[in-house]
């Protein structure tokens, strides 16, 4: 145990900056545990070592966790990258192997199995690091986001209250009044990519997107979404076929947060001298919304990636700066807001047809009841 250990701490010790604010105890973090927990899947007696390992008051290890797992823990703490993280795995194993082979004789052959089972325990104990050095860097990076994105939130408040106010004004010459409106409609613009980063976080740290749901007319909505996409993009055509009353119960502000992505995603990829078309019916106790635009269609083998994060799906080569560096989360969070309706999205898109999202969901989520319902189990 102690040349093994001794080995590690020695390689350790190489691995600058970190090693250089580590005692010996903080750089043979682990390691005892590990070895302990190989020589075990190797079938070799462990009370006395265990035994010893005790008496030298070893940390105790999380219930559920493996020694692999809380050492990744600690290295990422201490400041180790991945890379380092696993050079110490192969010192490991390097050192192990070269032990092993000096203290051969040959009246006690080594079993080669026992080489493989070694090097199994390895692999798996460095799987078991790197998946939890993996996670914690994706916590801590979308625990940034998060707060990047409610710190943000505060002074482009001020930004959009304060040009709205130059807007209204009568006594300032047209010029400054340009200048405001060009601030407020890049502030307002800027406010729904923080919104959309904020739930991109809230999907990646565990309570989901938050869905208020009360009862209200699809038809309203759409036709309210639509209107004012007219109006952002006058030179784009918008159809919207729909029946003259739809009601539903849902949460009116994330319907139309997905409805203005997906229109908003037509208009940008699709052919402008083609229409986007979006019709609204109902489908039984299910409510079906399909946007189609006409353009390049998505390649089949990018369309089970679509709706992932941080991917965009450039349909031409002529996609300018804004559109290729966009975060390209809109649709990913348009999904997870349909799947918390208890409904779902997909994609389809072909040269014929172009491309079309269609979206379905149940008019009355589970849990909630009409009116009607409620009344009749009143009585």
């Amino acid at each position: 145990m102690e040349p093994i250990l001794q080995a590690w701490e020695d390689f350790a010790r190489t691995i600058e900056p970190p090693a250089l604010t580590m005692d010996d105890t903080e750089l043979r973090d682990h390691a005892r545990q590990m070895l302990l927990a190989i020589s075990s899947d190797l079938g070799t007696p462990q009370s006395d070592i265990e035994q010893d390992a005790k008496s030298k008051g070893l940390g105790e290890r999380g219930e559920g966790e493996s020694a692999a797992e809380t050492h990744a823990e600690a290295r990422l703490l201490s400041g180790y990258t991945v890379v380092q993280l696993v050079s110490e795995y192969r010192a490991l194993r390097a050192s192990v192997l070269t032990l092993w082979a000096a203290s051969m004789r040959d009246d006690q052959p080594t079993d080669m199995n026992d080489v493989t089972r070694f090097n199994e325990s390895i692999d798996q104990a460095l799987a078991e690091s790197i998946a939890r050095y993996e996670t914690m860097v994706k916590q801590s990076q979308n625990m940034f986001l998060a707060i990047l994105g409610h710190d943000l939130r505060n002074p482009l408040g001020t930004v959009v209250t304060g040009s709205s106010y130059i807007m209204q004004s009568n006594d300032i010459p047209p010029k400054y009044v340009l200048v405001a409106t060009r601030m407020f409609n890049s502030g307002k613009r800027m406010s729904k990519l923080i919104n959309d980063l904020i739930d991109f976080t809230r999907t990646h740290l565990g309570p989901g997107i938050p869905i208020r749901v009360k009862q209200g007319s699809l038809v309203a909505l759409c036709d309210e979404v639509v209107n004012e996409l007219r109006t952002y993009h006058p030179e784009k055509l918008i159809e919207l076929q729909a029946p003259p009353q739809l009601d539903a119960i849902f949460d009116e502000a994330r319907i139309a947060q997905v409805m203005s992505n997906l229109i908003g995603n037509a208009l940008q990829y699709g052919n402008a001298e083609v229409p986007v078309r979006v019709h609204l019916k109902a489908a039984g106790d299910d409510i079906v919304i399909t946007v189609n635009n006409h353009g390049a269609p998505v390649a089949p083998d990018k369309l089970g990636a679509i709706f992932d994060p941080m991917v965009r799906i450039a349909a031409n080569a002529s996609s300018d700066y804004t559109e290729r560096t966009s975060l390209g989360i809109g649709l990913f969070i348009s999904r997870e807001i349909v799947h918390g309706h208890g409904g779902h999205l997909r994609v389809a898109s072909d040269e014929v047809d172009g491309t079309t999202f269609t979206l379905t969901m149940p008019r009355l989520p589970a849990g909630f009841q009409s009116a009607d319902a409620a009344a009749a189990a009143a009585r």
